[in-house]
Parts: C-alpha cells; sequence; structure tokens
C-alpha cells in the first residue's frame, strides 16, 4: 500500500484527495497523513517516510515549491506530485524533479496515472516490478464509477478528446493520453496505428484490407471481436514481429 503525504492549505483540498485516495486501486494507496503548511509537512517527515507527497504549490509561508526544494535534502525524501489550481509553474515543478503535475480539480484517473509513475520508480529503486496482472482501469460512465480489468482490455483508439477502452463485451469512454497508456502499458499492449494501441494477447492475425481513407492496407483481427482495427505503415514491421514472438 503506497503510503502518501498530502500537503494544502485547503481543507476541503485535503479532503478531495482523501476522498480519491481511498478510491484508488491501482495502484492502491492510503492517505498516511496530512499537513496544512510546509512546517506542519516538515514534522510528519522527520518522524516517518513516505512514498509520495501530494504537494500544493500556493500555501501561506514556505510554498510549495520551496518544500520541494527542501525535500531533496532528507535522506530517503519522497516522491513529488504536484497538485495545484495554476499551471504557470509546471517549468519550475518539473525542474525540481516533480514526479507529475496535476491541477486541480483533480481527476482519479488523472491521480491514478501519477501514482502508477511513483509505484514504479519506488520498485525500480527497490530492483522490483509492478504486478501488472490485477491492474484495473477506473473509468467514470454516465455518473457511475466502473473498474475494468487491465486484463480484459482488447485495444485502446483515440477518438477525438477521449480514449475509447474496448473489451470483447463492451466498450468505455477514458479521459486518459493515448501516449501515457502506451508508457504505462507498453509490455501488454503494442502501438499499431498513430490513434490505437492493441493488447498482445489478442492479435490473432494480419490481414490485407482497404480502408476509405488510406486505401490499400493492412488490419488486425483480435480474438474476441469482429472488428478491424488499421495497421500504418510506419508500424508494419512491429506488428509482425509481435506476431512472430
Amino acid at each position: 500500500m503506497m503510503q502518501v503525504l498530502v500537503v494544502d492549505d485547503e481543507p476541503l483540498a485535503r479532503s478531495r484527495l482523501r476522498t480519491l485516495l481511498g478510491d484508488c486501486t491501482a495502484p492502491p494507496a492510503v492517505l498516511a497523513a496530512e499537513a496544512g503548511n510546509a512546517a506542519q509537512a516538515m514534522e510528519h517527515l522527520r518522524r516517518r517516510g513516505f512514498d509520495a507527497v501530494l504537494l500544493d504549490i500556493h500555501m501561506p509561508g514556505a510554498d510549495g515549491l520551496a518544500l520541494a526544494h527542501a525535500l531533496r535534502g532528507l535522506p530517503e525524501p519522497p516522491l513529488v506530485v504536484f497538485v495545484t489550481a495554476y499551471a504557470e509553474h509546471a517549468v519550475q515543478a518539473f525542474e525540481l524533479e516533480a514526479v507529475d503535475y496535476l491541477t486541480k480539480p483533480v481527476r482519479l484517473e488523472r491521480l491514478q496515472v501519477a501514482l502508477q509513475k511513483v509505484e514504479r520508480l519506488v520498485l525500480a529503486g527497490r530492483g522490483l516490478q509492478p504486478d501488472s496482472s490485477a491492474e484495473t482501469l477506473v473509468i467514470q460512465d454516465r455518473g457511475r464509477t466502473e473498474r475494468v480489468p487491465l486484463a480484459e482490455v482488447l485495444y485502446f483508439k483515440a477518438e477525438l478528446k477521449y480514449i475509447t477502452v474496448r473489451t470483447a463485451a463492451k466498450s468505455y469512454i477514458l479521459d486518459a493520453s493515448l501516449s501515457e497508456l502506451e508508457e504505462r502499458h507498453a509490455a501488454q499492449f503494442l502501438r499499431v496505428h498513430r490513434n490505437a494501441l492493441v493488447a498482445r494477447r489478442a492479435v490473432r492475425s494480419l490481414e490485407k484490407h482497404y480502408d476509405p481513407e488510406e486505401g490499400e492496407g493492412w488490419a488486425l483481427r483480435l480474438n474476441g471481436i469482429d472488428e478491424l482495427l488499421a495497421v500504418s505503415r510506419r508500424q508494419l514491421t512491429a506488428v509482425r514481429e509481435a506476431l512472430g514472438s
């Protein structure tokens, strides 16, 4: 269970993060402590260690950037994820080696992406790898929250500002970035087109295909669905290598 310290001078903001952390499943995380300012945060950090700090920038006294700089002097500093209503400090944040930069109001999907980055770095420091077999996607669907096991996903496809998540039984809409999904799940998913990732385990065959927009080309047939997914010429070699393995 990832140990998280939340630092924000606004009680409502801390309450929101407390709720979101309780909903995190991939990876599971717990709010181990919270602080309303930098001084309180340092008191917690002197008493115990944390995997991550969710850190606001605009606070009375020493701000979040100053606290992040101070954290670098600790023997075992936690990883920093900035959480702020302002986007103009992103460059400074990453100069301080922040893992991620979230803007308020924080969405659960976006928080989980940040914590997954933290998890990879923490485990890499211990010489371990994350267990992706039980990983789930948290999807907001018509006012309800649904957890979809990653092992059931056949493909991710970029559609305008959203990602279609396809399983054998259903399609979902995910507010995410295809490049982030590719980075996080490269071991399980293969880029086949600029707008699509497919589950390596689901690839059935590569077929000649005519697309009205792109003309003659190639497409993938996946286990579990009838739909064909176009393969770009750029990715054709990688797809053939994946099929061969």
